[in-house]
């Protein structure tokens, strides 16, 4: 639990011992823990050196309160995370700088195969310091969003999501879990009639574009760095951002054909998804499948809606749903 801060196990484990055994020497630790004495000895002078534990001149150790002793282990660990930042920014100036004037092999990297690709995907996005852009598109070949493992960690730093969905990636499975799980994590997302490729984008500064198959049959990639290309793709991808549909689809549990009635205050949460997805465009078998609904159900339940709304068409319930914070506004 306490690795984050630089502890061993050992030192973890020798330090709540003394939590509730303070006064304790080092022999009754080792007998406690059934660790050797030397491992005993070296987590207590690490301790010791932090100010985790305090040794008195008959030997006896007594672990210091943790709001006090953990707390400014904690704030300096802050404290030179924040210097490591400040380091960060200053060595991506001077990478900038070194790179103007560079030859193209510089500035773009050509990468091949399956696990150099998802490497470099999870480099982009832990490389990044303010927002990390995307388009996704089927089929997912290196690595699909639920194993994208360098979200939750960038969205932890606060960085930004932004990603548009290709319509088609809607029907891909589970797609819509994912997403729902994105979105209540801060991710925002959008989707689009098509896509003309994948593409992950740092800040102004990484830019990772999947390839057609080689000939040899691996998946190929491009890794560019600062320059003319990667600010096209930033405006190619903000043009796209504008025109893409809002994709909201509230956080609910599994979707069950059962209990699913309308409320006489507005719709369920089934209902908020049914309505996202249909205005984003995808089609009625797509969403029952996502949902986990048969066909018949989901149009019972917009024959429901439709009526709740008072409307007799699709494209009234689609201008009701927004008008009245049914759905997400364009």
């Amino acid at each position: 639990m306490l690795d984050v801060l630089g502890l061993e196990p050992d030192d973890e484990c020798v330090y709540r011992a003394l939590l509730g055994r303070p006064g304790s020497t080092a022999t009754l630790l080792s007998d406690l823990l059934a660790v050797s004495r030397a491992d005993v000895d070296k987590a207590l002078s690490r301790l010791v050196g932090w100010g985790l534990v305090i040794r008195s001149a008959d030997e006896l150790f007594t672990a210091a309160p943790p709001a006090m002793a953990l707390g400014s282990l904690i704030s300096r660990r802050r404290d030179g995370l924040r210097m490591a930042e400040h380091a960060l920014a200053t060595f991506a100036e001077e990478h900038r700088a070194a790179m103007t004037g560079s030859s193209i092999d510089d500035l773009i990297e050509v990468v091949t195969g399956v696990d150099a690709i998802r490497h470099r995907f999870l480099q982009v996005q832990h490389a990044a310091r303010t927002e990390v852009r995307s388009f996704i598109t089927a089929p997912f070949v290196a690595l699909p969003p639920d194993e994208n493992t360098a979200e939750p960690l960038a969205l932890d730093r606060g960085v930004l999501f932004r990603a548009v969905l290709d319509r088609a990636a809607l029907a891909e499975p589970g797609i819509v879990h994912d997403a729902v799980e994105s979105l209540r994590n801060g991710v925002r997302l959008r989707v689009a009639d098509h896509l003309p490729m994948k593409l992950v984008l740092a800040d102004a500064d990484l830019g990772l574009v999947p390839l057609a198959v080689t000939p040899a049959g691996e998946p190929g990639a491009v890794l560019l760095h600062r320059s003319g290309l990667l600010d096209a793709l930033d405006a190619l991808f903000e043009t796209v951002w504008r025109t893409a549909h809002p994709l909201g689809l509230s956080d609910t549990g599994d979707a069950s054909e059962a209990g699913v009635e309308v409320g006489p205050q507005g719709p369920s949460e089934l209902d908020r998804r049914i309505i996202g997805l249909l205005l984003a465009g995808v089609t009625d078998l797509t969403a029952a499948t996502q949902l986990g609904l048969s066909p018949r159900t989901l149009h019972r339940r917009l024959r429901h809606l439709m009526d709740l709304a008072g409307v007799r068409t699709r494209m009234q319930l689609g201008a009701y749903a927004v008008r009245n914070g049914w759905a997400e506004a364009l």
